[in-house]
């Protein structure tokens, strides 16, 4: 015992600890670094692709976000985003944006969807992050009701409840997820676009992914069985719109019968 106390007190030891701290470290991020580019490399994409995604990177995204996409003041870095990233950004026609704001807008596409494949392609090759998600997940055949719980849970503090969109902060918002296709859905969740959170395999599966998926596009399908869903803003402003339009048909009526009478 005495012997190893003398060597703990050794001038090296702390040097020894530090590199056996040091080493483990990089083993742990090895292995780490493994695992998240196996999850990344479920999209294939090919050298040509990653070719023609870097000439059309460098004349149209490279202004803000800088030549290998390392960012400016005017860009993020995309190094580690991945392909899921840029299929929704630039699938969506939020990217390239139009304009400076609180959040970038959706409009009508600048690139095709070889040309979206290519630049996702591209940004994929510059460092491991989420894929786009693969067919099996997209299929709309998961269970609805457990998406609808996921959904609620998760999604509808900002989505509202019925997918509908809603304000937030600032002049930011959730958008309405009708007829968006399920493949960026998906995209969204894995990604954490705008202002929405990232949603990892470690928070929601992809299975649930996909149920989640399943769910808003069945209850898009089911319309609104009630009549006028009146924005789906939910029983208060229903309530209201009531209240309000029943006093108003009161009232009105009200002054036709004072008027009959006078």
């Amino acid at each position: 015992m005495k012997a190893l106390s003398q060597k703990r007190r050794h001038p090296l030891a702390a040097i020894a600890l530090l590199l056996m701290g040091l080493l483990l470290t990089g083993g742990l991020y090895a292995v780490a670094t493994t695992v998240n580019q196996a999850k990344a490399e479920t999209t294939t994409f090919s050298a040509s692709d990653t070719e023609e995604g870097k000439k059309l990177f460098e004349a149209n995204c490279a202004t803000c976000h800088g030549m290998g996409a390392s960012g400016t003041k005017d860009g993020p870095s995309l190094v580690g985003v991945g392909a899921a990233a840029v299929d929704f950004q630039v699938g969506t026609g939020r990217m390239p944006m139009q304009m400076n704001g609180p959040q970038a807008q959706k409009k009508p596409l600048q690139f095709n969807e070889d040309q979206t494949h290519q630049l996702s392609a591209y940004v994929a090759s510059l460092g491991a992050g989420p894929a786009i998600p693969e067919e099996h997940l997209l299929d709309e055949k998961g269970n609805a009701a457990e998406g609808g719980e996921l959904f609620r849970v998760n999604c509808a503090m900002c989505h509202n409840a019925a997918a509908a969109g809603g304000a937030l902060t600032r002049g930011k918002f959730a958008p309405a997820l009708a007829d968006v296709s399920g493949k960026h859905i998906y995209e969204a969740m894995a990604t954490g676009p705008q202002n929405m959170p990232v949603f990892n395999d470690a928070n929601i599966s992809p299975e649930g992914k996909r149920d989640i998926v399943t769910f808003l596009k069945k209850i898009e399908a089911n319309g609104s069985p009630g009549g006028a869903d009146l924005g789906s803003l939910g029983p208060v402003a229903e309530g209201l719109f009531v209240w309000v339009a029943g006093l108003g048909v009161i009232i009105a009526f009200t002054i036709w019968l004072t008027s009959r009478t006078s």
